[in-house]
């Protein structure tokens, strides 16, 4: 997983734990509070955009909607593609929260959990440039 996409599954999962903290009355008593900031930004970002709009409503009606969480990601990495300052904030948010919750490899995990992990020898050939 790229790391723009990996944001963006973060993104959306941290939009997931938002309403699940929401829902749960414990929003007050997290240890990162940015949630609802970040869902605030997104929905600016997203404001105008029926179908993004759609599916960040989407998400927040059903939590537990894997395919609504997979919509939003797609719609949330197609507008981090074609805005880098909203790009540098969704990753800034993220970072806040992994900084909130002790940071590590285990929130990471905890946040992208549809993300393939590879675990075996990769070999890469022909012209390969990283940017």
């Amino acid at each position: 997983m790229d790391p723009l996409t990996a944001a963006a599954a973060a993104g959306v999962a941290l939009v997931v734990k938002g309403m699940a903290e929401s829902a749960a009355q414990e929003a007050g008593r997290s240890g990162w509070n940015g949630g609802a900031r970040l869902v605030e930004r997104i929905r600016a970002r997203f404001r105008g955009d029926t179908d993004a709009e759609g599916a960040l409503d989407q998400v927040q009606r059903q939590p537990d909607d894997e395919s609504a969480q997979e919509q939003l990601q797609r719609v949330l990495l197609a507008h981090m593609l074609r805005d880098r300052d909203f790009e540098a904030d969704v990753r800034r948010m993220v970072d806040e929260a992994v900084a909130a919750q002790g940071g590590g490899a285990q929130v990471n995990a905890a946040l992208i959990k549809n993300a393939q992990v590879f675990n075996q020898k990769v070999e890469i050939q022909g012209d390969w440039n990283i940017s």
